[in-house]
């Protein structure tokens, strides 16, 4: 895509060469309020063939640029396709660089949606919530400390639905535990968190808790029982407030934009579309300013309760 003074060189050049009226483009210069002499040089033949070289390297780029946008199966953003270049590559491209190429080549990546109101379990006058101890320091240096958890619903075939849980750590970003529901029963939130301590290679310190939003499967007295009897602590995002848990938020804002769930036709098709994503999200999707713990091994749980 040319800017704007390029666009009127052009125009003025067609005007030129349509009239024959070489004495007008002085005036047609003024008129347009670009400068003449800029005018002359960006039709000499030095700047043409600079141009020339530059769409050429353009068309090169952009080559490289889109096999890094689909890679693995999912379409990324600018920053995305940085990070895979640079780490798979060994390519360096600056951010305004790509972000031009996109533009000009109308590489288009997919754009988040707000989360629909997610609806839950009545709450009990048993059900009691906890304070937010996490505060938004999600990252504490710490793998394992902060998990994260969540449900989401998964739209999929003609008219259904099923509900994904998962546990997220906040320090590494990745998805540690998951489960796949065709209803909210408890018991599939409460089978994601003995999932983790199933896993004898995460590493969960002692001072570890779990953060989640308020919804009445995780103020319910069965879960915080669960968690007392696991030695893992709780703690809650405020009311209303998805920024409190804003990584596990992402992550499903992310999953939802970068696969198409509708092509699922049934359960089985979408338990693997999940597994395949979480493993592409796991060691493939490369996370802008995340400061990987490579000590830290992660292992997925891929089971589904029905």
């Amino acid at each position: 895509m040319k800017n704007y003074t390029s666009q009127v060189y052009e125009i003025i050049k067609e005007l030129v060469k349509k009239y024959d009226e070489k004495a007008q483009v002085k005036y047609l210069c003024s008129l347009a309020e670009v400068s003449r002499s800029g005018y002359y040089n960006y039709f000499s033949e030095k700047s043409i063939q600079n141009r020339n070289k530059k769409e050429i390297q353009d068309e090169k780029d952009r080559d490289v640029i889109l096999d890094a946008f689909t890679r693995h199966g999912y379409k990324k953003g600018a920053k995305g396709i940085k990070m895979t270049l640079e780490n798979e590559d060994k390519i360096v491209f600056n951010l305004k660089h790509i972000r031009r190429i996109m533009r000009k080549y109308d590489i288009i990546c997919p754009i988040r949606k707000a989360e629909p109101y997610k609806q839950m379990l009545k709450k009990d006058l048993e059900h009691r919530t906890i304070e937010n101890k996490l505060n938004r320091e999600f990252k504490q240096e710490k793998p394992g400390k902060v998990l994260l958890t969540d449900i989401t619903y998964l739209s999929y075939g003609y008219y259904k639905r099923a509900y994904l849980s998962t546990i997220k750590d906040a320090s590494t970003n990745e998805i540690m535990a998951y489960r796949l529901s065709t209803n909210l029963y408890l018991d599939f939130v409460l089978d994601t968190m003995w999932d983790i301590i199933k896993q004898k290679n995460v590493p969960i310190p002692e001072d570890a808790f779990v953060h989640s939003d308020q919804g009445s499967h995780y103020t319910s007295p069965t879960f915080q029982s669960l968690l007392k009897e696991l030695k893992l602590g709780q703690s809650m995002s405020r009311k209303g407030n998805c920024w409190d848990n804003a990584p596990q938020e992402s992550f499903f804002g992310h999953m939802k934009d970068e696969v198409d769930f509708k092509v699922c036709s049934n359960f089985e098709e979408l338990q693997v579309e999940i597994a395949r994503y979480i493993e592409y999200y796991n060691n493939y999707r490369y996370q802008w300013n995340l400061k990987k713990n490579e000590s830290c091994s992660i292992q997925k749980s891929s089971s589904s309760n029905q």
